[in-house]
């Protein structure tokens, strides 16, 4: 079993920045393909970003590339997400992930209860 708990979501103004964090615990963090889902308001979850479990490759829905960042801390059982230049409809209810797959499915194994990202215009 994995444990993943977010932090660090909030209310930002538009063109804001924003860090999320997903601390896990468990089994071996660094095992895991790991990644950042969004479900805003009164709509499906989506993908946001994915790492694999070494942090050698990272894949980016459309809508982000170039204003978000996917990192992780193996050392420190970790998951980031940088949120910059951010806009209205990144608002979302924030979900890390973590499972064997490395992938843009919502099949991961485990999942954080979420953090509130509102971005007001």
């Amino acid at each position: 079993q994995v444990q993943l708990v977010e932090s660090g979501g909030g209310l930002v103004q538009a063109g804001g920045s924003l860090r999320l964090s997903c601390a896990a615990s468990g089994r071996t963090f660094s095992g895991y393909h790991m990644a950042w889902f969004r479900q805003p308001p009164g709509m499906q979850r989506e993908f946001v970003a994915a790492i694999t479990w070494s942090g050698g490759g990272t894949d980016y829905a459309d809508s982000v590339k170039g204003r978000f960042t996917i990192s992780r801390d193996n050392t420190k059982n970790t998951l980031y997400l940088q949120m910059n230049s951010l806009k209205p409809e990144d608002t979302a209810v924030y979900y890390c992930a973590s499972g064997s797959y490395y992938t843009r499915r919502d099949e991961y194994a485990y999942w954080g209860q979420g953090t509130q990202v509102t971005v007001s215009s």
